[in-house]
């Protein structure tokens, strides 16, 4: 009795320090992915003599705000005004972002949970996911020119509005609801859109928010350079663009930049984080 006893305390020695161990494993790599983020903003509040100081420097030691003061200054010296770019930027991200989670989820839904004879289409679809982006740069030019879209706000929302991975990503997570549940709801009566929108969106909110998380990331950070001309209809980011390209004075403006524009992305992480972290547990997981 008293060696069971023995044995359950060391079994539970040895678990605590594995514990203890995994902790302080999984805190230094948490460490060295916030370093990127802790790196930037002390850049983004460093002096000009201090940015080029040899040998450089983690820390800063006279912490000031002008790199953003001057930043701003140059954005309030172009011909267009600040309110404009910001929003465009989110004019265009939230229009493009919801669109994408709605069209991806719809057509993710008959393919999910219908027996269709097209199935070949959702592997041609997954196909295209191992195509990087500036395969795609040609085509989409001559799509946009064809629907004179070419210098519109329709360059940043339309190759955004059906992707690859909205589908991808919303079909494996709604093969997961059961079909009791659209069963029942359509006996009560419910049309295919009230099954939709009542109960299987809100049956794969983890998905979809960790797609409304991804879209918000590619549409907030595109440049299509070479399809955008007029000033007024420019994102944030490529008014940065132009104004922090001055040189090595302005490196600190540049990294306040990278700071302003990393903001809106860090709240949206924050916000969907829980989602983000359940898709990631339960993906893969069918009826």
């Amino acid at each position: 009795m008293i060696s069971l006893k023995l044995n359950k305390y060391r079994r539970g020695n040895r678990s605590n320090v594995a514990s203890a161990f995994l902790l302080i494993f999984l805190f230094a790599f948490g460490i060295l992915m916030v370093l990127p983020l802790i790196y930037a903003i002390l850049q983004s509040i460093k002096p000009l003599d201090e940015l080029f100081a040899f040998p450089p420097r983690f820390f800063v030691k006279r912490p000031t705000a002008e790199n953003y003061s001057v930043l701003f200054d140059l954005v309030a010296d172009m011909r267009v005004p600040f309110s404009r770019y910001l929003f465009n930027s989110v004019f265009i991200t939230v229009v493009a972002t919801g669109g994408c989670v709605i069209i991806g989820s719809m057509a993710a839904y008959p393919l999910a949970k219908f027996k269709l004879k097209v199935s070949w289409l959702f592997e041609l679809v997954v196909l295209t996911l191992l195509f990087n982006g500036t395969v795609l740069a040609l085509p989409q030019y001559v799509i946009l020119s064809r629907l004179h879209a070419i210098n519109t706000y329709w360059v940043y929302i339309i190759p955004s509005l059906a992707t690859p991975l909205s589908l991808f990503l919303m079909k494996q997570f709604m093969e997961s609801v059961p079909m009791a549940l659209i069963e029942s709801a359509r006996i009560d009566g419910a049309g295919q859109f009230l099954i939709f929108f009542r109960i299987v969106m809100p049956q794969v909110k983890p998905a979809w928010m960790t797609l409304l998380l991804f879209t918000f990331q590619a549409v907030w950070a595109q440049q299509p350079l070479n399809m955008v001309f007029d000033e007024p209809i420019k994102l944030l980011n490529m008014a940065f663009t132009n104004v922090i390209a001055g040189g090595i004075s302005r490196v600190g403006p540049s990294m306040a930049a990278a700071v302003v524009l990393m903001f809106p992305l860090l709240l949206v992480f924050i916000i969907t984080q829980s989602n983000v972290i359940e898709t990631m547990t339960s993906s893969g997981i069918k009826e």
